[in-house]
């Protein structure tokens, strides 16, 4: 019988957990372990409306706090879980609380990559991953501030749409030939610099680092060609690390992340894992993989609830992600690495297509940029590895959901 679950993170994942048991009517007591000062809340809008000042704190809330006001539940913020022990089923923090489990649920998320590099320590360097993160940038924004952004993913040209629309002088450096190169095709990033050219935004691609310069506060980003950078901030976007040491230190299986089945469960029968700290198998690619997703997040957060609560739930959906940039919405639906072959639909002169990715001629992915048909239509397609004449996908006046 479960009577007692512990989770240990209080992110996206963590909220889902406790509403999904709560949903289901789970009866036994739910303890709920985060080390920030926060109640589960939203990391999407966080370099996007929340750094553009247009969002509340309070509505970054998963829940609202009057949520987790029941008997059952009990929650410690700004509390660091140190170690599982996993034969006395007991998690300790490193001031000496024990929290002891029936059934435990890592929901660690994933922490800012950092860089190495002379000067990192300056004030006005920053990372971005928590609300404390943004606040503090915000704090140095401006008009004409100078800010330069390490890295062309998903973070740095959100963070670079909100500051040139705030007025700021904002480049990018990447040490990649393009845009979001890891994700989208050439055709999307070409898309996308122009963009932010458009914008004001200087794109300085397949350029490197090698350190910053300051009294005290950044003043310059020195680049490997020796060209410094006036900076009055910078903030730095190179991906993300999963957590993963408690649960390596606990002797469960890791491999870029946390290994779980298709049921959210770790190597431990008695100790899940959800998010973007853990590493599922995926049946469209039929091998494991780790997704830094709300979606996969809220998904697996639900999956485990479920199998907790003793129903025999299976993990198995498409994967899909999003990006706002200016007044762009851009729609990932599958995953694209494998592609031997792309379409467009639609003119990005009009700034509303979709880049279709195949594999042996079958869909295995969809970019749609301002065109959420395309988006919420191709998931079906993808999941079931359908092969489509080309030139009909290509056909914008067809619907995907009619190329069965």
């Amino acid at each position: 019988m479960t009577d007692k679950i512990v989770i240990v993170g209080a992110g996206h994942a963590a909220g889902q957990v406790v509403a999904t048991l709560r949903l289901k009517k789970f009866d036994g007591s739910i303890c709920l372990i985060g080390e920030e000062a926060y109640l589960p809340y939203q990391r999407p809008p966080l370099s996007k409306k929340y750094l553009a000042g247009e969002l509340p704190a309070e509505r970054l809330h998963f829940k609202a706090p009057n949520f987790y006001d029941e008997p059952n539940i009990e929650v410690h913020l700004n509390t660091t879980i140190d170690r599982i022990d996993r034969a006395a089923k007991v998690v300790q923090s490193n001031d000496g609380l024990e929290f002891p489990y029936d059934k435990l649920v890592i929901s660690l998320g994933a922490h800012a990559r950092h860089i190495d590099l002379p000067g990192i320590e300056l004030a006005g360097v920053h990372y971005l991953r928590t609300i404390p993160d943004v606040d503090r940038i915000r704090e140095e924004f401006g008009p004409s501030r100078r800010l330069v952004i390490v890295g062309a993913g998903y973070i740095g040209l959100e963070v670079a749409a909100v500051a040139a629309q705030l007025g700021l002088d904002v480049t990018v450096v990447e040490m990649l030939d393009r845009v979001m190169s890891r994700v989208v095709s050439a055709q999307v990033s070409e898309f996308y610099q122009h963009e932010h050219a458009d914008h004001g935004v200087k794109l300085l691609l397949s350029t490197g680092i090698k350190g910053f310069a300051g009294d005290g506060h950044v003043a310059a980003v020195d680049l490997a060609d020796g060209t410094k950078i006036p900076a009055d901030l910078v903030v730095i976007g190179i991906g993300v690390v999963p957590n993963t040491r408690l649960a390596a230190d606990a002797g469960l299986e890791v491999s870029n992340g946390i290994l779980v089945n298709d049921r959210c469960n770790t190597s431990d029968p008695d100790i899940y894992a959800v998010g973007d700290c853990t590493c599922h198998p995926n049946d469209l690619l039929g091998r494991q993989i780790r997704l830094e997703s709300v979606h996969n997040a809220l998904e697996q957060a639900k999956t485990a609830a479920a199998n907790i609560c003793g129903e025999d739930q299976r993990y198995a959906q498409v994967p899909w992600f999003w990006s706002d940039q200016y007044d762009l919405k851009l729609q990932i639906a599958g995953l694209s690495q494998d592609y031997d072959q792309t379409i467009i639909r639609g003119d990005p002169a009009e700034r509303s297509f979709s880049c279709l990715y195949l594999n042996d001629g079958k869909l295995i992915a969809v970019d749609a940029i301002n065109r959420p048909k395309d988006f919420m239509q191709s998931k079906k397609l993808i999941a079931d590895h359908a092969v489509i004449d080309p030139a009909l996908l290509a056909d914008s006046d067809l619907e995907l959901k009619d190329m069965v």
